[in-house]
């Protein structure tokens, strides 16, 4: 895809613009964020950053193109956790939706994602930020269970789940997501700041196991080889964890720490000391069987155009780390003679290095404090890392940058965690056969079902970049020709594989029907791949019969 999108480049210009989003977050850990000082907070209204910043790009030959603009791309704060863990479909979430929403209407006339425009809906400091804006309810008895451990009293920690806002996942994301994207659209359509300037960048690696962090003029600190905490187990009101574990445990469990010895290794002291209060459950910097279970080296990178500077940042920052990270980059960059930057932290870039809470933060080890693997002064060193970054950029020094070693590389290609596929059919059957037919007529608004033999979806892999599992077809009279109006890329459409016995699975296609759907003549079509005993794959298809939809 870099390569593809270098050999089309165009020439353009670029604007931002920013606006608040409504009703569409909460901070997930209330408890973590009171521990900043007072004086901190007291400058924020919220305790989750609200703006969205967007950055839309214009095509220099926009009057010779079928569309004006070509592509935008913007950040706000929120986890694409709409879509629970019971959801076992492969699906966007919220900002998924939300692009969805905004490349259908501009790419008026072609199937979804097959369009030229494109709408990125990308992450900033989501690290403690959740879409489920009713907040934290005991699933038995529906009680609130907003206290510091997101405990019920039945059931525990597992019982203890945030929604909303709609009935069920499908709506909440639909509702979630059409907030994000209705505040797009109101800033694409209103942008008018236009950047311009030089453009740069910089890029380090960097041990993080191993930096010093200078905490004040007489004090130093240190991160720590990366660990996992006790509350990391525990998960969150977005996916709670299992057996006893709660958030905000700063002390361990013998018999946890025994089943971790046993099976795995028992964490070194410097380690153990380095992470304090976080008592560590898997010392994962010490763990390298089969590979390294986490990185050390990460980089850290800045991209620059004129008054823009995105910061790459490799992890989850929560909503107060990230609003040190930007304005310590901005008052880097006003230092050294380039005042008023926008800076904009985009999150979850390169390598994944899980959260960054800041120090306070860190001391009651909530889910995002104990998988804030580098120890409490992981946001320290960022923040200096990043000004480094920053320094040398306004000073037109980056060639002056300390080059260091890159994360090793290791071959896991040989790798295989999938079981071995073997596929069968019913006796008398073959694969794509309707089990369940549709019902001859339907109305708007209805849903459509059809039942396949079906064949493991994973046998169709080394197709997935031009395959379509299903497609909804209308037959058109003047042409007398099946025409596809949809697939499995539309939020319309359901595929839902289920493995039976001895190999057997069916598979379901549900087409939700939309209220703008015209009349005529439809099929589903169904498309696999079956991989027997012995046999090598082979594609088949299956189609239901035609039906009607009415007015």
């Amino acid at each position: 895809s870099i390569e593809i999108a270098h050999k089309n480049m165009i020439k353009g210009r670029i604007f931002i613009n920013k606006g608040v989003v409504e009703s569409s977050q909460i901070n997930r850990s209330p408890f973590s964020y009171l521990q900043n000082p007072e004086s901190e907070r007291t400058r924020y209204s919220s305790n989750t950053d609200k703006e969205m910043v967007l950055l839309k790009m214009v095509a220099d030959n926009a009057w010779f193109l079928p569309f004006d603009i070509y592509f935008f791309h913007s950040w706000f704060a929120v986890h694409p956790v709409s879509m629970n863990r019971t959801n076992c479909l492969t699906s966007s979430d919220n900002v998924g939706y939300a692009a969805y929403l905004f490349e259908q209407e501009k790419n008026e006339g072609y199937r979804t994602g097959k369009g030229p425009y494109v709408a990125a809906f990308a992450s900033s400091n989501l690290g403690d930020v959740s879409p489920n804006i009713k907040g934290p309810h005991c699933a038995d008895t529906g009680d609130s269970c907003d206290n510091i451990n997101n405990y019920c009293p039945v059931g525990g920690a597992q019982m203890c789940m945030a929604s909303g806002p709609g009935e069920d996942m499908f709506q909440s994301t639909q509702i979630i997501g059409r907030n994000i994207y209705l505040k797009a659209k109101e800033l694409y359509t209103t942008a008018s700041e236009e950047i311009s300037g030089p453009i740069s960048s910089a890029h380090q690696w960097v041990d993080m196991s191993n930096v010093t962090v200078q905490l004040n003029a007489t004090h130093t600190g240190k991160t720590c080889k990366p660990a996992l905490g006790y509350s990391f187990a525990a998960g969150t009101i977005d996916g709670p964890g299992m057996f006893n574990f709660t958030q905000g445990m700063i002390e361990g469990n013998k018999f946890w720490d025994a089943v971790r010895d046993a099976l795995l290794i028992n964490p070194s002291n410097e380690t153990t000391e380095c992470h304090k209060p976080k008592p560590i459950l898997l010392p994962t910097g010490e763990l390298s069987v089969p590979y390294p279970w986490q990185p050390e080296v990460v980089d850290v990178q800045i991209l620059t155009v004129g008054s823009l500077a995105i910061l790459a940042v490799p992890g989850e920052f929560t909503t107060m780390s990230g609003r040190r990270l930007r304005e310590a980059i901005k008052n880097e960059f006003a230092t050294y003679g380039k005042p008023g930057m926008n800076v904009i932290v985009a999150g979850l870039c390169n390598v994944y290095t899980h959260y960054i809470t800041t120090f306070e933060e860190y001391q009651i080890q909530r889910y995002e404090g104990a998988s804030t693997i580098y120890g409490p002064h992981t946001l320290s060193a960022y923040i200096q890392l990043f000004q480094d970054l920053a320094r040398a950029i306004a000073k037109d020094a980056v060639h002056n940058i300390p080059k260091h070693p890159g994360p090793p590389l290791f071959n896991i290609t040989n790798l295989s965690f999938l079981p071995l596929v073997v596929d069968a059919k019913p006796l008398g059957h073959k694969y794509g056969d309707v089990l369940q037919d549709v019902k001859p007529k339907y109305q708007a608004g209805e849903v459509v079902t059809a039942q396949f033999v079906g064949a493991n979806p994973r046998n169709s892999i080394a197709n997935m970049t031009t395959f379509n599992f299903l497609t909804i077809e209308k037959y058109d009279n003047s042409s007398q020709s099946w025409q596809v109006l949809s697939d499995d890329a539309s939020w319309d459409t359901r595929f839902i594989w289920k493995k039976g016995t001895f190999g057997t699975s069916t598979a379901t296609m549900e087409w939700h029907i939309p209220n703008s759907t015209s009349p005529g003549t439809y099929r589903l079509q169904y498309f696999g791949h079956s991989k027997e005993l012995l046999s090598s794959i082979r594609p088949f298809s299956g189609s239901s019969s035609q039906f009607e939809v009415l007015n």
